[in-house]
């Protein structure tokens, strides 16, 4: 039985990863997962220099899952170089780093910075504000994820995930911008934008007023935008929204997914990574499935 996956050129012992932002940089879980069992971990968005991230409160349950409106908040390139870097380097495990930005040039100074790093991949996140286009997200805009695809293929050393953002009318249209800039591969689907409203104080819950949701229930959203992103390009995908036993993972893996993010469920369970790893497997034993390649996309050849 052969769980291993060759993601752009890179091996993966397994396709289950994490998502970026709800694992940190693999250290705040290590007590309570091996990292080794994973195909690879994901870092929280990495920018140029630290941000702060937004206002609090920032973090609401709702049904089915969470809204966060963190912002982002992180340490900087720096940082995140001399610290977390070394730490996932002490482990049998692929590291991509996620990375953020305001602008074109922040997005490339830290590719740039990463070009030297021992790092396997790094996952653009196209869902942030473009300040020098009003706010609207990169992700948003097909002439603006093509734009800043093919200026990070220049600079970039290591294979190109452009982490795609479900809040647009057709996510088949970014994916395609995604791959003619030069994309190695698309992740699929960041946040969603969502709202609560605390009706006792009647006020809104979150200090930023909006915030992305995560969790069950944007899985079947999910879904769909991963089939339909599969049978539009020709670059793989990670696949990733609600995730959180290996039913959804395999579910998003025929849906067209190479690899799958686990996120919000680490909030619930630490070791959810792990019990879906091994829900694979036994998925794999129980049908006899050779390859997990079989799985792939099997649901477009019916």
């Amino acid at each position: 039985m052969n769980t291993c996956v060759n993601f752009c050129g890179i091996n993966f012992k397994n396709p289950v990863i994490t998502a970026s932002g709800t694992f940190g940089s693999g250290q705040e879980y290590s007590q309570f997962v091996d990292l080794n069992r994973l195909g690879g971990v994901v870092t929280k968005g990495v920018a140029n220099l630290p941000w702060k991230g937004n206002p609090t409160p920032r973090v609401a349950e709702v049904y089915g899952g969470m809204l966060n409106a963190v912002g982002l908040q992180n340490p900087g390139i720096d940082t995140f170089c001399k610290r977390d870097i070394p730490f996932l380097q002490n482990y049998d495990t692929n590291i991509i780093v996620n990375v953020c930005g305001h602008t074109t040039e922040e997005y490339l100074e830290v590719v740039e910075r990463l070009a030297s790093e021992n790092v396997d991949m790094l996952e653009i996140n196209i869902s942030c504000p473009n300040v020098k286009e009003g706010g609207i997200a990169f992700g948003q805009d097909p002439k603006a994820v093509f734009d800043i695809t093919q200026q990070i293929k220049k600079i970039a050393k290591q294979p190109i995930i452009m982490k795609l953002s479900p809040n647009v009318t057709d996510i088949k249209e970014m994916a395609k911008a995604a791959e003619a800039g030069g994309a190695d591969a698309v992740s699929l689907i960041n946040t969603i934008t969502g709202m609560k409203i605390d009706i006792n104080r009647r006020s809104f819950v979150l200090a930023n007023k909006t915030g992305g949701m995560s969790g069950p229930a944007i899985h079947p959203v999910a879904v769909r935008m991963v089939y339909e992103t599969a049978s539009a390009v020709n670059i793989p995908i990670i696949g990733m929204g609600g995730i959180v036993n290996y039913e959804d993972a395999i579910e998003m893996i025929l849906a067209g997914a190479s690899l799958v993010s686990v996120g919000t469920a680490n909030f619930m369970d630490p070791q959810s990574t792990i019990k879906i790893v091994e829900g694979i497997e036994d998925y794999m034993r129980r049908y006899n499935v050779s390859d997990i390649k079989e799985l792939v996309g099997a649901v477009h050849e019916r």
